[in-house]
Protein backbone atom coordinates (compact mmCIF):
# COMPACT_ATOMS: atom_id res chain seq x y z
CA UNK A 1 0.00 0.00 0.00
CA UNK A 2 0.87 3.49 -0.97
CA UNK A 3 1.87 6.02 1.66
CA UNK A 4 2.46 9.66 0.08
CA UNK A 5 2.88 12.84 1.12
CA UNK A 6 0.62 15.54 -0.70
CA UNK A 7 3.56 17.43 -1.47
CA UNK A 8 5.38 14.94 -3.46
CA UNK A 9 6.15 13.83 -7.20
CA UNK A 10 4.10 11.07 -7.66
CA UNK A 11 1.30 12.14 -5.74
CA UNK A 12 -0.12 13.79 -9.03
CA UNK A 13 0.36 10.77 -11.30
CA UNK A 14 -1.09 8.62 -8.54
CA UNK A 15 -4.30 10.68 -8.96
CA UNK A 16 -4.09 10.58 -12.66
CA UNK A 17 -3.70 6.86 -12.57
CA UNK A 18 -7.30 6.53 -10.01
CA UNK A 19 -8.96 8.77 -12.08
CA UNK A 20 -8.18 6.27 -15.68
CA UNK A 21 -8.73 3.20 -13.83
CA UNK A 22 -11.98 1.62 -15.21
CA UNK A 23 -11.25 1.82 -18.86
CA UNK A 24 -14.79 3.17 -19.70
CA UNK A 25 -13.71 5.71 -22.29
CA UNK A 26 -10.84 3.13 -23.62
CA UNK A 27 -11.17 2.89 -27.26
CA UNK A 28 -10.65 -0.70 -27.92
CA UNK A 29 -13.74 -0.71 -25.25
CA UNK A 30 -15.75 1.02 -26.84
CA UNK A 31 -15.44 -0.36 -30.26
CA UNK A 32 -16.03 -3.72 -28.82
CA UNK A 33 -19.09 -3.22 -26.98
CA UNK A 34 -19.90 -1.09 -30.31
CA UNK A 35 -20.22 -3.98 -31.86
CA UNK A 36 -22.38 -5.82 -29.58
CA UNK A 37 -25.00 -2.58 -29.06
CA UNK A 38 -25.04 -2.67 -32.90
CA UNK A 39 -25.75 -6.60 -33.10
CA UNK A 40 -28.57 -6.05 -30.56
CA UNK A 41 -30.19 -3.22 -32.14
CA UNK A 42 -30.18 -4.89 -35.34
CA UNK A 43 -31.00 -8.26 -34.70
CA UNK A 44 -33.13 -8.23 -31.29
CA UNK A 45 -33.23 -11.37 -29.33
CA UNK A 46 -30.85 -13.69 -31.70
CA UNK A 47 -27.97 -11.42 -30.79
CA UNK A 48 -29.18 -10.55 -27.23
CA UNK A 49 -29.60 -14.81 -26.56
CA UNK A 50 -26.25 -15.63 -28.10
CA UNK A 51 -23.88 -12.70 -25.95
CA UNK A 52 -26.08 -13.49 -22.91
CA UNK A 53 -24.31 -17.55 -23.95
CA UNK A 54 -21.22 -16.51 -24.97
CA UNK A 55 -20.58 -14.10 -21.99
CA UNK A 56 -22.35 -15.68 -18.65
CA UNK A 57 -22.45 -19.27 -20.01
CA UNK A 58 -26.34 -19.93 -19.97
CA UNK A 59 -28.96 -20.35 -22.80
CA UNK A 60 -31.81 -18.17 -22.83
CA UNK A 61 -35.00 -18.39 -25.52
CA UNK A 62 -38.03 -16.20 -25.87
CA UNK A 63 -39.84 -18.35 -23.36
CA UNK A 64 -37.36 -18.39 -20.54
CA UNK A 65 -35.45 -14.72 -20.80
CA UNK A 66 -38.13 -13.16 -18.15
CA UNK A 67 -38.87 -14.68 -14.66
CA UNK A 68 -41.82 -16.58 -14.60
CA UNK A 69 -44.48 -16.42 -11.28
CA UNK A 70 -43.09 -19.73 -10.65
CA UNK A 71 -39.46 -18.66 -10.81
CA UNK A 72 -40.55 -15.66 -8.23
CA UNK A 73 -42.43 -18.38 -5.81
CA UNK A 74 -40.12 -20.69 -5.74
CA UNK A 75 -37.01 -17.74 -5.55
CA UNK A 76 -39.22 -15.44 -2.65
CA UNK A 77 -40.25 -19.53 -0.97
CA UNK A 78 -36.07 -18.95 -0.28
CA UNK A 79 -35.67 -16.13 1.05
CA UNK A 80 -35.42 -16.38 5.08
CA UNK A 81 -37.40 -14.61 7.36
CA UNK A 82 -34.63 -12.28 8.94
CA UNK A 83 -33.55 -11.52 5.46
CA UNK A 84 -36.71 -10.68 4.08
CA UNK A 85 -36.98 -8.22 7.20
CA UNK A 86 -33.88 -6.31 6.90
CA UNK A 87 -34.79 -5.40 2.93
CA UNK A 88 -38.52 -4.41 3.98
CA UNK A 89 -36.66 -2.07 6.78
CA UNK A 90 -34.30 -0.67 4.10
CA UNK A 91 -37.17 0.20 1.53
CA UNK A 92 -39.17 1.66 4.24
CA UNK A 93 -35.96 4.10 5.27
CA UNK A 94 -35.32 4.58 1.67
CA UNK A 95 -38.66 5.79 1.08
CA UNK A 96 -38.89 7.90 3.78
CA UNK A 97 -35.80 10.27 2.79
CA UNK A 98 -36.75 9.91 -0.75
CA UNK A 99 -40.59 11.32 -0.65
CA UNK A 100 -39.09 14.73 0.49
CA UNK A 101 -37.69 15.15 -3.25
CA UNK A 102 -41.18 14.91 -4.26
CA UNK A 103 -41.10 17.92 -7.09
CA UNK A 104 -43.98 20.38 -7.54
CA UNK A 105 -44.60 22.09 -11.11
CA UNK A 106 -45.83 25.85 -11.22
CA UNK A 107 -47.65 27.88 -12.96
CA UNK A 108 -47.17 31.52 -13.77
CA UNK A 109 -49.82 34.16 -14.52
CA UNK A 110 -48.86 37.70 -13.45
CA UNK A 111 -49.53 38.98 -17.09
CA UNK A 112 -53.16 39.59 -18.30
CA UNK A 113 -53.91 36.75 -20.81
CA UNK A 114 -50.94 34.55 -20.54
CA UNK A 115 -50.20 31.55 -18.81
CA UNK A 116 -47.15 29.81 -18.25
CA UNK A 117 -46.78 26.34 -17.01
CA UNK A 118 -44.14 23.95 -16.10
CA UNK A 119 -45.33 20.28 -15.92
CA UNK A 120 -43.33 17.34 -13.56
CA UNK A 121 -44.26 14.05 -15.38
CA UNK A 122 -42.74 10.79 -14.05
CA UNK A 123 -41.08 8.60 -17.24
CA UNK A 124 -43.05 5.96 -18.45
CA UNK A 125 -41.08 3.06 -18.59
CA UNK A 126 -37.81 2.73 -16.77
CA UNK A 127 -35.20 -0.49 -16.80
CA UNK A 128 -32.69 -1.11 -13.55
CA UNK A 129 -29.39 -2.97 -14.24
CA UNK A 130 -28.70 -4.91 -11.11
CA UNK A 131 -25.09 -6.85 -11.10
CA UNK A 132 -25.00 -10.29 -10.55
CA UNK A 133 -21.63 -11.41 -11.86
CA UNK A 134 -19.74 -11.67 -8.92
CA UNK A 135 -22.08 -10.78 -5.68
CA UNK A 136 -25.78 -9.82 -5.87
CA UNK A 137 -26.54 -6.69 -4.80
CA UNK A 138 -30.17 -6.62 -3.81
CA UNK A 139 -29.29 -3.10 -2.32
CA UNK A 140 -29.28 -1.66 -5.65
CA UNK A 141 -32.73 -2.76 -6.80
CA UNK A 142 -34.41 -0.93 -3.99
CA UNK A 143 -31.92 2.38 -4.42
CA UNK A 144 -33.26 2.62 -8.19
CA UNK A 145 -36.82 0.96 -7.95
CA UNK A 146 -38.25 2.50 -4.84
CA UNK A 147 -37.53 6.32 -5.97
CA UNK A 148 -39.16 4.98 -9.20
CA UNK A 149 -42.00 4.00 -7.51
CA UNK A 150 -42.75 7.28 -5.53
CA UNK A 151 -42.06 9.21 -8.48
CA UNK A 152 -45.13 7.45 -10.38
CA UNK A 153 -43.13 5.67 -12.86
CA UNK A 154 -45.99 3.65 -14.88
CA UNK A 155 -43.67 0.09 -15.25
CA UNK A 156 -40.42 -0.82 -14.46
CA UNK A 157 -37.97 -3.75 -14.91
CA UNK A 158 -35.31 -5.20 -14.32
CA UNK A 159 -32.46 -6.74 -15.73
CA UNK A 160 -29.85 -8.84 -14.00
CA UNK A 161 -27.47 -11.59 -14.69
CA UNK A 162 -28.63 -14.79 -13.66
CA UNK A 163 -25.94 -17.36 -12.42
CA UNK A 164 -26.65 -20.81 -14.48
CA UNK A 165 -29.59 -19.51 -15.49
CA UNK A 166 -31.42 -19.00 -12.16
CA UNK A 167 -33.07 -16.35 -10.03
CA UNK A 168 -31.54 -15.41 -7.13
CA UNK A 169 -33.78 -15.40 -4.09
CA UNK A 170 -32.38 -12.08 -2.73
CA UNK A 171 -32.96 -10.58 -5.97
CA UNK A 172 -36.46 -11.77 -6.16
CA UNK A 173 -37.21 -10.55 -2.61
CA UNK A 174 -35.80 -6.83 -3.48
CA UNK A 175 -37.67 -6.75 -6.50
CA UNK A 176 -41.26 -8.17 -4.79
CA UNK A 177 -40.96 -5.34 -1.81
CA UNK A 178 -40.03 -2.55 -4.30
CA UNK A 179 -42.59 -3.13 -6.75
CA UNK A 180 -40.66 -4.36 -9.79
CA UNK A 181 -42.87 -6.42 -12.00
CA UNK A 182 -41.13 -7.91 -14.49
CA UNK A 183 -37.38 -9.51 -14.02
CA UNK A 184 -35.08 -10.18 -17.30
CA UNK A 185 -31.96 -12.69 -16.54
CA UNK A 186 -30.06 -11.26 -18.80
CA UNK A 187 -26.91 -8.70 -18.23
CA UNK A 188 -23.84 -7.34 -19.43
CA UNK A 189 -23.51 -4.87 -22.56
CA UNK A 190 -25.89 -6.80 -24.65
CA UNK A 191 -29.11 -6.11 -21.90
CA UNK A 192 -28.32 -2.33 -21.42
CA UNK A 193 -28.81 -2.40 -25.35
CA UNK A 194 -31.79 -4.51 -25.26
CA UNK A 195 -33.20 -1.82 -23.08
CA UNK A 196 -32.58 0.62 -25.04
CA UNK A 197 -33.81 -0.53 -28.51
CA UNK A 198 -35.91 -3.29 -27.70
CA UNK A 199 -36.15 -6.66 -28.81
CA UNK A 200 -39.33 -9.27 -29.81
CA UNK A 201 -39.26 -10.10 -25.49
CA UNK A 202 -37.46 -6.88 -23.63
CA UNK A 203 -39.52 -3.24 -24.14
CA UNK A 204 -37.78 -0.49 -24.79
CA UNK A 205 -37.49 1.81 -21.71
CA UNK A 206 -37.34 5.48 -21.73
CA UNK A 207 -34.46 5.73 -19.16
CA UNK A 208 -31.89 3.24 -17.90
CA UNK A 209 -30.05 3.32 -14.28
CA UNK A 210 -27.96 1.03 -12.16
CA UNK A 211 -24.01 0.55 -12.36
CA UNK A 212 -22.55 -2.07 -13.63
CA UNK A 213 -19.00 -3.27 -15.06
CA UNK A 214 -17.05 -1.34 -17.65
CA UNK A 215 -19.01 -3.04 -20.83
CA UNK A 216 -22.21 -1.92 -18.76
CA UNK A 217 -20.69 1.63 -18.31
CA UNK A 218 -19.65 1.63 -21.68
CA UNK A 219 -23.01 0.56 -23.27
CA UNK A 220 -24.78 3.01 -20.97
CA UNK A 221 -22.23 5.93 -22.75
CA UNK A 222 -22.90 4.85 -26.27
CA UNK A 223 -27.56 4.42 -26.19
CA UNK A 224 -27.03 7.71 -24.26
CA UNK A 225 -29.50 9.56 -26.56
CA UNK A 226 -31.68 6.94 -27.87
CA UNK A 227 -32.72 6.25 -23.96
CA UNK A 228 -31.81 8.73 -20.66
CA UNK A 229 -29.56 6.99 -18.61
CA UNK A 230 -28.70 8.02 -15.03
CA UNK A 231 -24.71 8.26 -14.78
CA UNK A 232 -21.75 6.38 -16.71
CA UNK A 233 -20.72 4.91 -13.29
CA UNK A 234 -16.83 3.59 -12.68
CA UNK A 235 -15.66 1.46 -9.76
CA UNK A 236 -16.41 2.54 -6.59
CA UNK A 237 -14.41 4.15 -4.00
CA UNK A 238 -14.22 6.00 -1.21
CA UNK A 239 -11.53 8.73 0.54
CA UNK A 240 -11.65 9.12 4.07
CA UNK A 241 -10.18 12.20 5.90
CA UNK A 242 -9.14 11.42 9.02
CA UNK A 243 -7.05 14.07 12.16
CA UNK A 244 -5.45 12.60 15.30
CA UNK A 245 -8.51 11.77 17.15
CA UNK A 246 -9.87 9.28 14.71
CA UNK A 247 -9.92 5.89 15.25
CA UNK A 248 -7.33 3.52 13.62
CA UNK A 249 -9.37 0.72 13.65
CA UNK A 250 -12.73 2.14 12.31
CA UNK A 251 -10.56 3.92 8.93
CA UNK A 252 -8.94 0.74 8.05
CA UNK A 253 -12.49 -1.03 8.30
CA UNK A 254 -13.74 1.66 6.03
CA UNK A 255 -11.22 1.73 3.44
CA UNK A 256 -11.46 -2.40 3.21
CA UNK A 257 -15.39 -2.50 3.15
CA UNK A 258 -14.79 -0.42 -0.30
CA UNK A 259 -11.27 -2.65 -1.41
CA UNK A 260 -13.63 -5.85 -1.23
CA UNK A 261 -15.97 -4.57 -3.82
CA UNK A 262 -13.69 -5.33 -6.96
CA UNK A 263 -9.90 -5.65 -7.83
CA UNK A 264 -10.86 -1.48 -9.51
CA UNK A 265 -11.98 -0.38 -5.77
CA UNK A 266 -10.38 2.46 -3.98
CA UNK A 267 -9.41 3.33 -1.00
CA UNK A 268 -7.79 6.45 0.09
CA UNK A 269 -6.72 7.88 3.48
CA UNK A 270 -5.87 11.82 3.71
CA UNK A 271 -4.26 12.31 7.28
CA UNK A 272 -2.18 14.95 8.77
CA UNK A 273 -1.37 12.68 11.53
CA UNK A 274 1.85 10.47 10.49
CA UNK A 275 0.83 8.43 13.71
CA UNK A 276 -2.79 7.92 12.60
CA UNK A 277 -1.02 6.78 9.18
CA UNK A 278 1.04 4.03 10.98
CA UNK A 279 -1.71 2.72 12.69
CA UNK A 280 -4.26 2.79 10.01
CA UNK A 281 -1.55 1.00 7.80
CA UNK A 282 -1.26 -1.48 10.61
CA UNK A 283 -4.74 -2.16 10.84
CA UNK A 284 -5.87 -2.59 7.51
CA UNK A 285 -2.94 -5.71 7.28
CA UNK A 286 -4.47 -7.04 10.54
CA UNK A 287 -7.97 -7.08 9.72
CA UNK A 288 -7.63 -7.93 5.61
CA UNK A 289 -6.38 -11.52 6.87
CA UNK A 290 -9.86 -12.76 8.48
CA UNK A 291 -11.76 -11.01 5.39
CA UNK A 292 -14.05 -13.32 3.21
CA UNK A 293 -13.30 -11.26 -0.03
CA UNK A 294 -9.02 -11.11 1.48
CA UNK A 295 -7.53 -12.07 -2.35
CA UNK A 296 -10.19 -9.14 -3.68
CA UNK A 297 -9.32 -6.61 -1.17
CA UNK A 298 -5.57 -7.16 -1.57
CA UNK A 299 -5.06 -6.77 -5.24
CA UNK A 300 -7.20 -3.58 -5.10
CA UNK A 301 -5.46 -2.14 -2.26
CA UNK A 302 -1.83 -2.90 -4.15
CA UNK A 303 -3.11 -0.84 -7.09
CA UNK A 304 -5.93 1.92 -5.71
CA UNK A 305 -5.06 1.90 -2.04
CA UNK A 306 -3.10 4.78 -0.76
CA UNK A 307 -2.03 6.80 2.74
CA UNK A 308 -1.29 10.41 1.57
CA UNK A 309 0.04 12.83 4.38
CA UNK A 310 -1.21 16.02 4.32
CA UNK A 311 -0.35 19.89 6.06
CA UNK A 312 -4.00 19.82 7.39
CA UNK A 313 -7.47 18.47 7.21
CA UNK A 314 -8.09 21.48 5.40
CA UNK A 315 -5.33 20.66 2.46
CA UNK A 316 -7.21 17.28 2.65
CA UNK A 317 -10.27 19.09 1.93
CA UNK A 318 -9.34 20.81 -1.19
CA UNK A 319 -7.40 17.26 -2.14
CA UNK A 320 -11.01 15.75 -1.59
CA UNK A 321 -12.79 18.62 -4.19
CA UNK A 322 -10.37 18.26 -6.58
CA UNK A 323 -10.84 14.50 -6.94
CA UNK A 324 -14.38 14.25 -6.13
CA UNK A 325 -15.03 11.02 -4.47
CA UNK A 326 -17.63 8.70 -4.59
CA UNK A 327 -18.09 8.79 -0.84
CA UNK A 328 -16.27 11.06 1.83
CA UNK A 329 -15.80 10.72 5.38
CA UNK A 330 -15.00 13.01 7.61
CA UNK A 331 -13.63 11.31 10.66
CA UNK A 332 -12.23 14.28 12.42
CA UNK A 333 -12.95 16.08 15.85
CA UNK A 334 -15.63 18.39 14.37
CA UNK A 335 -16.49 17.58 11.04
CA UNK A 336 -19.79 20.15 10.28
CA UNK A 337 -16.85 22.64 10.54
CA UNK A 338 -15.40 20.95 7.29
CA UNK A 339 -18.73 20.39 5.80
CA UNK A 340 -19.28 23.50 4.23
CA UNK A 341 -15.68 23.45 2.47
CA UNK A 342 -16.51 20.23 0.81
CA UNK A 343 -18.04 20.65 -2.90
CA UNK A 344 -17.42 17.79 -4.51
CA UNK A 345 -18.29 14.46 -3.38
CA UNK A 346 -21.24 11.97 -4.19
CA UNK A 347 -22.15 11.47 -0.48
CA UNK A 348 -20.79 12.87 2.52
CA UNK A 349 -20.27 10.57 5.91
CA UNK A 350 -20.21 12.66 9.31
CA UNK A 351 -18.21 11.07 12.15
CA UNK A 352 -16.82 7.94 13.40
CA UNK A 353 -20.04 6.57 13.80
CA UNK A 354 -21.45 6.86 10.21
CA UNK A 355 -20.07 4.33 8.29
CA UNK A 356 -20.08 4.32 4.43
CA UNK A 357 -22.16 0.78 4.78
CA UNK A 358 -24.79 2.69 6.74
CA UNK A 359 -25.25 4.57 3.13
CA UNK A 360 -25.21 1.38 1.05
CA UNK A 361 -27.93 -0.19 2.85
CA UNK A 362 -30.22 1.13 5.76
CA UNK A 363 -29.24 4.95 6.24
CA UNK A 364 -32.26 5.73 3.71
CA UNK A 365 -29.80 8.40 1.37
CA UNK A 366 -28.76 6.80 -1.91
CA UNK A 367 -26.29 4.70 -2.69
CA UNK A 368 -25.93 4.67 -6.85
CA UNK A 369 -23.24 7.83 -6.83
CA UNK A 370 -21.40 9.64 -8.97
CA UNK A 371 -17.42 8.12 -9.58
CA UNK A 372 -14.49 8.80 -10.81
CA UNK A 373 -14.80 12.89 -10.68
CA UNK A 374 -18.13 12.91 -11.97
CA UNK A 375 -19.27 14.58 -8.50
CA UNK A 376 -17.89 17.92 -9.82
CA UNK A 377 -21.18 18.09 -12.04
CA UNK A 378 -23.38 14.91 -10.80
CA UNK A 379 -25.95 13.60 -8.09
CA UNK A 380 -26.46 10.87 -6.39
CA UNK A 381 -29.58 9.29 -7.77
CA UNK A 382 -32.87 10.33 -6.97
CA UNK A 383 -36.61 10.84 -7.83
CA UNK A 384 -36.04 13.57 -9.83
CA UNK A 385 -33.84 11.05 -12.02
CA UNK A 386 -37.54 9.40 -12.84
CA UNK A 387 -39.34 12.69 -14.00
CA UNK A 388 -39.28 15.41 -17.29
CA UNK A 389 -40.59 18.79 -17.33
CA UNK A 390 -42.62 19.97 -19.97
CA UNK A 391 -43.53 23.40 -20.91
CA UNK A 392 -47.18 24.83 -21.66
CA UNK A 393 -48.05 27.78 -23.04
CA UNK A 394 -51.05 29.73 -23.65
CA UNK A 395 -51.64 33.60 -24.98
CA UNK A 396 -55.07 35.34 -25.27
CA UNK A 397 -55.10 37.38 -28.65
CA UNK A 398 -54.33 40.38 -26.32
CA UNK A 399 -51.75 39.23 -24.43
CA UNK A 400 -50.22 38.19 -28.35
CA UNK A 401 -51.08 41.72 -29.88
CA UNK A 402 -48.59 42.87 -26.79
CA UNK A 403 -45.74 40.52 -27.71
CA UNK A 404 -46.21 39.83 -31.88
CA UNK A 405 -43.99 42.56 -33.56
CA UNK A 406 -40.90 42.02 -30.98
CA UNK A 407 -41.04 38.37 -31.52
CA UNK A 408 -41.11 38.77 -35.24
CA UNK A 409 -38.54 41.38 -35.12
CA UNK A 410 -36.29 38.98 -33.18
CA UNK A 411 -36.88 36.36 -35.98
CA UNK A 412 -35.84 38.78 -38.67
CA UNK A 413 -32.51 39.23 -36.55
CA UNK A 414 -31.62 35.44 -36.85
CA UNK A 415 -32.83 35.60 -40.53
CA UNK A 416 -35.92 33.24 -40.10
CA UNK A 417 -38.27 34.95 -42.08
CA UNK A 418 -41.02 32.30 -42.07
CA UNK A 419 -40.84 32.68 -38.23
CA UNK A 420 -41.69 36.69 -38.03
CA UNK A 421 -44.41 35.68 -41.08
CA UNK A 422 -46.03 32.63 -38.85
CA UNK A 423 -46.26 35.76 -36.36
CA UNK A 424 -47.29 38.70 -38.18
CA UNK A 425 -50.06 36.96 -40.01
CA UNK A 426 -51.77 37.18 -36.70
CA UNK A 427 -51.08 40.48 -36.44
CA UNK A 428 -55.01 41.78 -38.18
Amino acid sequence: MKIIKSNAAEFENFFSELRRRGGVHSPELLSSVAKIVSDVAAQGDKALFKYTAKFDGYKLSGATVEVTPAEKKKALAKVKTEDLKVIKLAAKRIEDYHRHQIAQGYMVNKESGIELEQRILPLGRVGIYAPGGKASYPSTILMAAVPARIAGVEETILVTPARNGKMNHLIAAAAEVSGVKRIFKIGGAQAIAALAYGTETIPQVDKIVGPGNAYVAAAKKLVFGQVDIDMIAGPSEVMVIADKTANASFAAADMLAQLEHDEMAAAMLLTDSEDLAREVLLEIYRQMKTLLRKVTAEKSLTKYGAIIITKSVEEAVDIANSFAPEHLELMVKNPKKFLDGVRNAGSVFLGSFTPEALGDYLAGTNHILPTGGTARFSSPLGIYDFYKRMSVLSFSKEAFNKLGAATAHFARMEGLDAHARSVLVRDK
